[in-house]
């Protein structure tokens, strides 16, 4: 009954909710902190990327009782994609609209880059999980944060799926049916401190086409997935990271 009371609020605002966009906010330089969607992107990334070591045939559901995010899942090793990437306020006002690229390497290696409507390759943010360190490029304040990969999960609790505990042990996962051509599921993270308070993720014919991303604020975040391509090859280098010459950078990377 929660789940479906959560799933109904999340759909009823998007139908009160004409605009949606994304907020890039701005960083400041202490401490320095990713904008929410950013960070709750790479909360969802850290699932996608780390669960393949916490759901093996001992843990994992039956296939006839799998969600579509599991059965999407399941023996995921790479994942490429672009997306448009939107945010509301909580009273419904688009801050931001960007688009980008994700790659994915699991397990725990992923790039997520954004660039806003207005700006082109220059303006922007990426983020990438090398599986060592967690590094965050903001390009219009040229920026570089850095932190471990298990400082930075262990900081946000929301983030412990990078092969560490079990999926459903951290997030509660529940099919929502369908709605507007998608089939849905809702995930909620059991942890209270988690950044994030609900996530639907939309699947057609096994798909995932679409992310619905709520904060305890209001703030919706979407994700509305392009051309995806399953198991390709993603060579190494897409996957690590070398601050740019002149970028300030804060933290220290672990060697």
């Amino acid at each position: 009954m929660l789940a479906a009371t959560t799933a109904k609020r999340t759909f009823r605002g998007r139908r009160e909710y004409v605009r949606v966009g994304c907020g890039r906010g701005v960083l400041p330089r202490t401490p320095p902190k990713a904008p929410f969607g950013v960070r709750v992107c790479s909360v969802v990334l850290t699932l996608v990327t780390g669960v393949a070591a916490a759901v093996g045939p001992k843990t994992a559901p039956s296939a006839a009782g799998a969600t579509p995010l599991e059965t999407f899942l399941d023996d995921l090793k790479t994942l490429r994609a672009t997306f448009v990437q939107t945010v509301t306020d909580a009273h419904g006002n688009e801050i931001d609209r960007a688009t980008g690229t994700l790659i994915v390497s699991r397990p725990g290696k992923f790039s997520w880059e954004i660039h806003p409507k207005t700006g082109g390759s220059s303006a922007g943010q990426l983020m990438v999980c090398d599986g060592t360190n967690l590094w965050f490029l903001d390009r219009d304040l040229e920026q570089v944060t850095v932190r471990p990969v298990d400082a930075a999960l262990s900081a946000t609790p929301a983030m412990l799926l990078s092969g560490v505990t079990d999926l459903r042990k951290s997030f509660s996962i529940t099919p929502v049916g369908p709605r507007a051509g998608l089939e849905w599921v809702l995930v909620e993270p059991r942890d209270a401190e988690a950044d994030f308070r609900s996530a639907l993720f939309g699947f057609t014919h096994g798909e995932l086409k679409r992310m619905i991303l709520e904060d305890k604020l209001g703030q919706t975040t979407t994700v509305s997935f392009g051309k995806i391509e399953r198991n390709v090859p993603v060579a190494a280098g897409e996957l690590t990271f070398t601050p740019p010459a002149g970028a300030d950078v804060i933290g220290t990377p672990r060697k």
